[in-house]
This record gives structure tokens, sequence and C-alpha cells, in this order.
């Protein structure tokens, strides 16, 4: 009875989405107060059916209801209760319903939030973005409804993918959901904008928040995604460049380069058209990446890897919001007049720069992640692009960025003397540079990749130390220093965040260490300054699996280190292994060691790294996303003031 319910849930918030769509557009055109307040509780009611949905989807993996096709297919009755309840989302249809659901939570905030936006603004933003809510709610009940029923249910369900059955990706994608699908609420912002023809500071004000939530939880899912991958795959990376990594990813380069472009639109009414086509295309990538995951198009370890049809639909789905978006975008561009003017030396052009780097970065991405079903449409070859492009292909733009973003962000606005900035931050850089000077001595002629990653986080960080300290002023600094604006200590705490994951990519790739060997029981090897013995290997069984566990004692300089149980699992139900890699973590290591196969002539396969500095790029990580959750949390944000006043001043550019 519940799942018919949510099935019916589901239906009346596509219902009321259509309505959404349709009435507040023709308020706003007609100027229609009551048509255009259909759109705040339309906006609550769908939300609200969407959730019963999706909970009612929730109960049916909870009490492992076999009767409902998709948990037949994805759960099973001894399956730990926290992954019945990541196994809603575990699938391509539980995955689509949070899909629809974000985008109607962002909706309804929109909704609750908006309060000071202009009625007409504020009408068509809930509109566009319950068009989206249209168009995937017909996708899900047309081409993937989640609440099917068996007619002859199975004693018990085929099981979740193993590899999904872990805490890590039972938060990574709602994370990333609400990253990516968030940047829905800057694309509807923007076509509202055009719709309108205006563009102004008060709008560059309202849309910063929501692409900067979005922001937020994208970082803390490619984040999570990323040290998933990093324990759980066993082969030690920390990003492999895998499709649907670089799917999250590129929405995340474009939303990095949005939020900083809106920065000039709200300061200085600049690079309007510039700022409302990121908005479009951060979205038009979070739509690539969906299309990516479901329609098998490219092979991933964790892509959903449904019919083509399904990808065929969501491809129409992308051309009609991208495209139309874009084509709206080309017969409005001229209206978006600049009013700032600024000089080539100034910190608009530092942000300039920065986002056209973002957005190459963003474009070599892109490029390596489809070009291999290019070349097979186009010239019939089979081509695979990997790691080694991605690696020689990104980073120049990275580092560029590095060097140029303690600069930027301390160039006054308007017209600035490069000169004087550099000079201000001479301690920042001469600290960097001594850094990257011990190491390139310590290290003992080794690449120069560890030293430059030191130069360049160093240098981000202290940059962004300094900035925070000089903003202070010169009288009463200390004091004064911590009632500066959030918004002020999350800039510099999300650049230090940038600096830091620099140098820990760069140090781990530079000075990491790996061991692969046959080990024998009792017979201790070396790897580093660590000695290593396998001291025994146990059968056991956990809640839905099998396991070999190794028991691995190490010690360094005769000192026990750690105690390590690396595992190898079958899950018989799903008839799949899994690798368990055994971390010990340290701060400035992490010891992994992972157990394979037991060979013939005695001895079990062990591979075994030392990963100098990984934790601290998850670290980074969590720095830059909390120096954005002090940003959205400033005054300035959340009551949006002067909003009000800019809104009522602002004049049509048309």
């Amino acid at each position: 009875m519940i799942t018919e319910l949510g099935h019916f849930a589901l239906i009346l918030a596509f219902m009321i989405a259509i309505v959404q769509t349709v009435v507040p557009l023709i308020g706003a055109q007609k100027r229609w107060s009551g048509w255009m307040a259909v759109a705040e509780p339309a906006a609550q009611a769908q939300f609200a059916f969407t959730a019963f949905a999706f909970g009612a989807l929730m109960w049916a993996f909870v009490t492992s209801d076999f009767s409902v096709r998709l948990v037949t297919e994805n759960s099973h009755s001894a399956k730990p209760m926290l992954y019945k309840i990541s196994g809603t989302w575990g699938n391509h249809e539980g995955s689509m319903l949070l899909w629809v659901l974000i985008v109607s939570l962002f909706g309804a905030a929109a909704s609750v939030w908006g309060g000071g936006l202009p009625p007409t603004l504020k009408a068509r933003v809930l509109a566009v973005q319950a068009s989206i809510g249209v168009a995937f709610f017909g996708f899900i009940l047309f081409t993937s409804n989640p609440f099917l029923r068996l007619v002859n249910p199975p004693f018990d369900g085929q099981d979740l993918n193993p590899l999904l059955q872990d805490p890590g990706l039972a938060f990574h994608p709602p994370f990333l959901y609400l990253g990516y699908v968030g940047l829905s609420m800057a694309f509807s912002f923007a076509v509202a904008a055009l719709i309108e023809g205006r563009v102004d500071a008060a709008w560059g004000r309202w849309v910063r928040p929501w692409t900067l939530a979005a922001w937020i939880f994208l970082t803390i899912g490619i984040a999570l995604g990323s040290w998933w991958a990093y324990y759980e795959l066993g082969w030690g990376g920390f990003w492999f460049w895998d499709p649907v990594e670089n799917a999250s990813f590129m929405p995340w380069l474009l939303s990095a380069a949005l939020l900083h472009s809106a920065i000039v639109v709200e300061k200085r009414e600049s690079l309007k058209s510039w700022t409302i086509l990121l908005a479009i295309l951060a979205f038009g990538f979070s739509l690539i990446g969906t299309f990516i995951v479901r329609s098998g198009l490219l092979t991933s370890v964790h892509a959903f890897a449904n019919d083509p049809e399904r990808g065929v639909v969501i491809l129409v789905i992308l051309a009609i919001f991208t495209g139309g978006a874009l084509t709206l975008f080309a017969a409005r561009a001229q209206a978006m007049e600049a009013k700032g003017v600024f000089s080539m030396v100034s910190r608009e052009s530092a942000l300039v720069a920065n986002n056209l780097l973002l957005a190459v970065s963003c474009f070599v991405v892109f490029v390596g992640t489809l070009w291999p079903v290019v070349a097979e449409m186009a010239f019939d070859r089979k081509l695979s692009v990997g790691a080694p492009f991605f690696n020689a292909a990104f980073p120049p733009f990275m580092v560029a960025l590095g060097l140029l973003l303690p600069i930027g962000a301390m160039l006054p606005w308007k017209r600035a003397k490069v000169a004087k900035t550099v000079i201000s931050l001479r301690y920042a850089f001469v600290l960097a540079l001594a850094l990257a000077g011990l190491v390139w001595a310590m290290q003992s002629g080794r690449s120069l990749l560890g030293p430059v990653g030191v130069l360049l986080g160093a240098w981000v960080v202290s940059g962004a130390a300094l900035d925070l300290w000089q903003r202070a002023g010169r009288s009463d600094q200390l004091a004064r220093l911590f009632r500066l604006p959030r918004a002020d200590w999350g800039k510099a705490l999300a650049h230090a965040g940038l600096g830091v994951t620099i140098f820990a990519i760069a140090g781990l790739t530079a000075w990491q260490k790996e061991d692969i060997r046959v080990a024998n029981l009792n017979q201790p090897f070396s790897v580093g300054p660590f000695e290593l013995t396998l001291v025994d290997v146990v059968e056991a069984r956990g809640p839905n699996y099998f396991t070999t566990m190794g028991v691995v004692e190490v010690t360094k300089n005769g000192r026990p280190e750690a105690v390590l149980r690396p595992e190898k699992r079958i899950y018989p139900v799903a008839q799949m292994p899994t690798t368990e890699a055994a971390i010990d973590y340290r701060f400035t290591r992490d010891l992994y060691v992972v157990i394979g196969d037991a060979q013939e002539g005695g001895g079990f396969t062990m591979r075994t790294y030392i990963k100098p500095f990984a934790n601290w790029i998850w670290g980074g990580c969590l720095m830059m996303a909390l120096g954005g959750l002090f940003s959205l949390s400033d005054r300035r944000f959340r009551v949006a003031a002067g909003a009000r006043k800019a809104a009522v001043q602002g004049v049509p550019a048309e």
C-alpha cells in the first residue's frame, strides 16, 4: 500500500510541477500577482510529495519488500541496515528519484528564502526550476518507474553491488547530487534573468549563495568519492580520471569559475554575459554527467550503464535545456550591457584570468573523457584516454592558477599596480621558495614535482594568510582580524585548502613507494623504513559475505608500529569479489596494504604502498568546503543585505 501511495505522490508532484512551470511564467509576463503567487505553494507542495515518494521507496528497501522489483534487484535481507537505506539510491531508478527530490528541494528553498527577490524574477526562477522537474518526473514515470511490482516476488533479493556496500558510497551520492543538481538553481536564475532582460548587482548577490551551496556540496561529494576510491578499490590511488569522476569534476570547475565571476557582477556590474553563460554551462555539464553515467556510453567502475534508449531520453533533455538556454542567451546577450570599466591590471582582470583557466581546464577534461567515443564514431578507431593524458594536460592550468591566486586576491578593484601587490607578498614568496629549496635538497635529486608542489602549496596558503592579515588593517590588527566578515575568512580558508590539496597531491605523487610481492607466512620483508610480516591468514564470515583476512604486523626500527588486517571478500549472492585494503593512517603518511590470491608455491600476493600526505588531500578539500560554509554564513548572504534596494534601483538593460 505504501508503495502505491509513493507512486501516486510522484504523479501528483509531476502534475504540480507542470502547473508551477506554466502559471507563474504567464503571471510574470502579464504582471498578474495572483498567478505569480502560485509558484511558492506549488514549489513547496512539489517537494512534499516528492519527499513522500522517496520515503515510500526507502521504506520498501528497509523492510525488504521483495514484491517491488527494484528492491529485489538491489537488496537482500541479510544486508546491513545502512546499505539497505543506501540501496534506495544505489541504482538507476532510485538515484533518479533522489535527483528530482533535490531539484524540488532547491525550488522549495528558493520559495522560502527568496523573499528579497522581485516578484517577477522569483516567479520565473521557480517556473524554470519546475520545468527541470517536469522533464525528470516524466523520465522517471515513463521510462524508469521505481515502484513497479513483481507478480511472483522471490523469497530474497539479488543484493546490492558489493562495491557500493561501503559507508563512503552511502554518503557520497547524496552530497554529489546536492552539488551538481543544486546547480540547477543557478541555471534557473540565469534563464529567468535572460527572460527579464536584466542582470544587475542584486542578481549577482542573489545567485551567489545558491551557487556557493551547490559548490560546497559538490566539493564534499567529490572528496568522499575520491576517498572511497582510495581505500576501497585497492589500487591505492586517490583519483583515477574515471569518466564518472570526471562527470562531477567538470561542473565543480565551472561552478568555481561562476562563483568568482558572480563577484564581479555584484561588485562592479561587469562580466554579465559571461556569468550567465557559466551558469548555463555549469548545469549543462551536470546533465552531461548524468548522461555519461546512465547511457552506458562510457565504461566506468561505478556507472549505472543502463540501456542506451534511456540515455537517448536524457540526451534529449540535455539538448532541450542547454540548447534552449544557449539560444535564449544568443538572443538576449546584447541586453546584458556591462557598466563597470576596469584596466588590464585589476582584480577584475585577475578574476577573468581565473575564469579562463578553470574553463579551459574543464574543456581539457571534457575532451579527454569523450574523445574515445568521438574517435570511434568519427574515425572508427578504438582509443583509450587515461591518466597519462590528464596528468600531462591538466596540471599546467592548475599551476598557473596557483601562481596567480594570491596576487589576484589582493589586487584592488578597477585599477591596480601589480608591483605594489607583489611587494606586499614578498614574505609569502620567500617562505614558499625556501621550503621548496629545502625539499629539493632533502630529496636527493628526484623529480621537480615534489618541490614545485611545495612551492605552489606554500605560496597559496601563505598568500591567503597574508591577505587576511592585511585586511585587518594596521591599528589594533589582531582584534580587528577576528571581527572581519565571515566571507573574508571563508575566502582565505578555501584558498588555503586549495593550496594544501595541491601540495598533498604533488607530494603523494612524487614521494610514494610501492612494493608488490608474494609474501610467505612469518617471513619479514622491508618497504621503506617499515618491516612487514604476514603472520596469519584466516577465513571468516561477515553479515552477507565471506572473507580471507590477512594479519600483518608492522615494525619500524624494531618497534611495533601497527597490526593491519587486509581482506579479500566474496559476496555469494552477487558472486562478486572485493578488496578491502588495510590502512594505517598517520598525519604525514599512510601505510597501505592489500592482500591478493593464494599462490601455488605458497604465500599470498601482497601490495604495499607508503602514501605521504595522503590525508592532506581530503583535509584540503574539507578546508575548501568549510571556507564555503563560512562565506555562506556571512550576514550579507543570509539576509541579502541591500538586495531590495538594489532591486528597486535596477533598470532593465534593454
